[in-house]
């Protein structure tokens, strides 16, 4: 328990210092940042005296950034060498059978690669200063775990089909578009605008997950996940009404699994 607590601080602090570099980053002096960022992390502070006191703060943050990038050289990092359709894996590799040890490793790998997966997925969108939290994905995982266990069972069974993977996808879906761990802005409210990016940008990675498991072609693609995305947008709509279902996980598991029998 009390290691699990300290993952989840982990996690959270990883978030929020993930948020900072990207304020500090976008307001560079070099153009390279978003100067209204600067002017809104600034606005609860007392006005300066004198003028050109953005300047300073731009040169400050550059210097802030450059720093925090040479010291990043010298840690060790957990990200994957390339992020492309290789990097996923499959659903029972994210959520096996076996001891605490276990169930903690599968889930920080979980949250690592869905991170990345979900970040290449933003890039290819196109969609920028998107922020990705981790913990979010954590908290998908562990719902997962706890609500629907008769679907992992039915995953890791002898013999277990499309159908199984399909229904695993669906409700993977569905918690993660509850936890909402892409966030377009600040604004608290979820408008049908946020939802269906929340769809075009985690619909692909789930599908990835479901690819992958199926492995019908032996080891994974490096295009995998660009066929997702294609395939998810394809099939943005008819996935959207599927969750705006009053039994999503039901309505999502036909479409996982036309989508997974249809794909290579």
């Amino acid at each position: 328990m009390l290691r699990q607590i300290s993952e989840d601080v982990r996690v959270n602090l990883k978030d929020r210092l993930r948020e900072v570099r990207d304020i500090i980053r976008q307001s560079r002096h070099d153009g390279t940042g978003d100067a209204s960022l600067l002017r809104e992390a600034t606005s609860h502070l007392p006005p300066f005296p004198g003028k050109g006191i953005e300047g300073l703060l731009s040169h400050a943050a550059s210097a802030v950034d450059e720093a925090l990038s040479i010291a990043e050289s010298f840690v060790p990092h957990e990200r994957p060498i390339k992020v492309d359709g290789t990097t996923v894996k499959g659903l029972g590799t994210y959520f096996p059978a076996g001891n605490e040890e276990r169930q903690l490793s599968a889930e920080r790998l979980f949250r690592r690669d869905m991170y990345y997966l979900t970040k290449a997925v933003l890039a290819g969108l196109k969609i920028d200063n998107a922020r990705i939290h981790e913990a979010d994905f954590a908290a998908a995982h562990a719902t997962i775990r706890k609500r629907h266990g008769d679907l992992l069972a039915a995953l890791t069974a002898p013999g277990a089909g499309l159908q199984a993977i399909a229904a695993t996808c669906a409700a993977l879906l569905v918690e993660l578009l509850s936890q909402r761990p892409v966030r377009f802005g600040e604004a608290a409210p979820e408008t049908a605008g946020e939802r269906a990016l929340d769809i075009s940008c985690l619909a692909p990675v789930v599908l990835a997950c479901g690819l992958a498991t199926t492995g019908r072609d032996g080891a994974p693609e490096p295009d995998m996940l660009e066929i997702a995305i294609l395939a998810a947008d394809i099939r943005h709509d008819r996935i959207a009404q599927a969750c705006a279902k009053a039994s999503p996980v039901e309505e999502l598991t036909p479409v996982f699994a036309t989508l997974l029998a249809h794909l290579p």
